[in-house]
């Protein structure tokens, strides 16, 4: 029995297709949900991590759109009747500004 070279093709795949809603996010996309630039989030990034911003995967540096919007949401809490008790690495920053980059530095400089 002689096999064609096309039956050995995977079938074709169903003319209609679902769309299917991005959950994790290259940086661009991540940047246009906080409605930036991609330069402008990139010059941004740091402080926004020292808030609490999600950091991307660490695999794939993909940012995850949900984690960003609770983030965003977090910052009015009042405004969207979140009363839940929030985890400690999810609670509002009390420490200067000044005093959260110098511990950024720190980190950065002894690992």
């Amino acid at each position: 029995m002689t096999v064609h070279p096309t039956d050995r093709l995977p079938p074709k795949a169903p003319q209609v297709r679902f769309s299917v809603e991005p959950a994790d996010v290259p940086p661009e996309k991540a940047a246009r949900r906080m409605h930036l630039t991609l330069a402008q989030f990139e010059a941004v990034k740091d402080r926004l991590f020292l808030r609490g911003f999600p950091r991307p995967d660490i695999d794939t540096g993909m940012y995850d759109l949900e984690a960003i919007d609770a983030w965003r949401r977090r910052r009015h809490a009042a405004l969207y009747d979140l009363t839940r008790e929030l985890k400690p690495e999810q609670a509002p920053e009390t420490r200067s500004l000044g005093d959260r980059l110098r511990e950024a530095k720190e980190h950065r400089r002894h690992g």
